[in-house]
């Protein structure tokens, strides 16, 4: 009795809460009329014919309409590959395709037969869970998607090389997200040639590129100065890198992003770092935003530090930066060095959180230096609320101590309030930190101190 309009609400409520593609298959199934009203409104109900490995692809896209098919992989296992190259001769009609963590022989098998133009796909997944026997990463031939993706609007790789890559990014003008994950040196695209790639995509909101080796850098005689006018990114929101610090640096001296929201960088372990770009473009994405709250982790494989960012009643913004390496010295030193160029980026930083990760801690070394620690702490001049993990104060008392006379403030200069996790395990801890607020107080800086619930 209802009309036409009634139910098609209520099949598109229906559809779209549902968790799978061909939930629309049971509302064909009860009537003719129903089976009318769906069919009738293909793009009003997001109608999609769904296929995996499992999936008897010809019997099954026999039975339906010409809809739009989606194509996944993902916990179905590797067997039917068949069906998928069945579904991909349908290349006319395919609009999604996920082939995620497949061996490269499968993976190789696929992508051959994917040379044709695929003019319907929004959305392309592919990654590879292991090498090639000689150790290089699959490789996708030449004429990949027939030299270009008109619709794409997702794009997701991991340790694949598609030598024909650039060109294929600079025919999909509509995509919005990128990833390229886990790249293999052999698919190494240099900085200016993925900044002339990006120029292009004026509609990408996100962008992750993640090296799997130091090995993925630029050569010191190919690096060339940065251009006096930055490639303007106007949609960007949201980017992820990490590799070499000398790779970021041209990346990021060649463009500019001032819509985003959210900046995660992790470079590999060098013993020197070079950052001054990776300091503006940190300062170009704050503008006049205040940087109140600042976090140092430290985990078993990396340290980062992460800022979350203040701007009017929105504290969703955040900017991080990592290293990756095990050794607690190493990641001191790192990250003092990362930090220490960019000292404007800290003068509005009032709370200061220096802890470990509670479930990947770090590798404590005992012949950690002071002087590091002071290092770290030099650009945090307006702190005013210091909270220290119960490890962290072990480390960090013995720099404590050697702030007495003209010294007192050398850093954090504006200390007020300190924050330690539970009760210190050894006297000698408390006698540093009594020491230490004794000194502050005799030159006219009170510093209270609290107990610090990291709950």
């Amino acid at each position: 009795m209802l009309p036409d309009v009634a139910l098609i609400e209520i099949f598109d409520f229906y559809v779209n809460g549902a968790e799978w593609i061909d939930a629309w298959h049971t509302l064909v199934h009860v009537c003719r009329k129903w089976r009318l009203v769906v069919f009738g409104s293909p793009r009003r109900l997001n109608l999609q014919l769904y296929c995996s490995p499992t999936t008897p692809v010809k019997r099954t896209l026999a039975v339906w309409p010409p809809l739009p098919i989606v194509i996944r992989q993902y916990g179905h296992p590797m067997c039917g590959m068949h069906n998928v190259i069945a579904a991909l001769k349908h290349n006319y009609h395919v609009c999604e395709i996920e082939l995620w963590r497949i061996p490269s022989s499968l993976l190789e098998q696929v992508v051959a037969s994917m040379q044709m133009p695929f003019p319907a796909l929004t959305d392309l997944r592919l990654g590879s869970k292991d090498e090639r026997e000689d150790g290089s990463a699959p490789l996708v031939p030449d004429w990949f998607l027939g030299g270009s993706a008109p619709r794409l609007r997702h794009l997701s790789l991991r340790s694949i090389h598609i030598p024909e890559l650039p060109k294929l990014l600079m025919s999909a003008a509509d995509l919005v997200d990128l990833s390229l994950l886990d790249v293999p040196h052999s698919a190494y695209i240099p900085p200016e040639t993925m900044v002339v790639c990006l120029s292009t995509l004026t509609r990408l909101k996100s962008l992750v590129v993640e090296f799997k080796s130091p090995q993925s850098r630029p050569l010191p005689e190919h690096r060339r100065p940065p251009p006096l006018t930055l490639t303007v990114l106007p949609a960007l929101t949201d980017l992820r890198f990490k590799g070499v610090s000398e790779y970021l640096e041209d990346l990021l001296a060649r463009i500019d992003a001032p819509v985003l929201h959210s900046l995660a960088i992790t470079l590999f372990h060098q013993l020197i770092f070079d950052t001054p770009h990776i300091s503006q473009f940190f300062a170009r994405a704050l503008k006049s935003k205040a940087l109140n709250d600042a976090r140092i982790v430290f985990e078993d494989r990396a340290v980062r530090i992460s800022l979350p960012v203040t701007s009017g009643s929105s504290h969703d913004e955040t900017l991080s930066l990592g290293i990756s390496c095990r050794e607690s010295e190493w990641q001191l030193s790192s990250l003092a060095q990362v930090c220490t160029p960019p000292s404007l980026l800290f003068s509005s930083v009032e709370h200061l959180y220096i802890s470990e990760d509670r479930y990947w801690p770090p590798h404590w070394q005992d012949d950690t230096e002071s002087a590091q620690w002071m290092e770290l702490l030099q650009p945090f001049a307006a702190v005013k609320n210091l909270y220290l993990s119960r490890e962290v104060v072990l480390r960090i008392a013995p720099a404590l101590r050697r702030l007495v006379g003209n010294r007192v403030t050398e850093v954090l200069p504006t200390l007020q309030r300190l924050f330690l996790e539970g009760p210190q395990p050894f006297d000698t801890v408390q006698e540093t930190i009594r020491l230490f607020v004794a000194a502050r107080r005799l030159v006219g800086h009170s510093i209270a101190v609290s107990q610090w619930d990291r709950e």
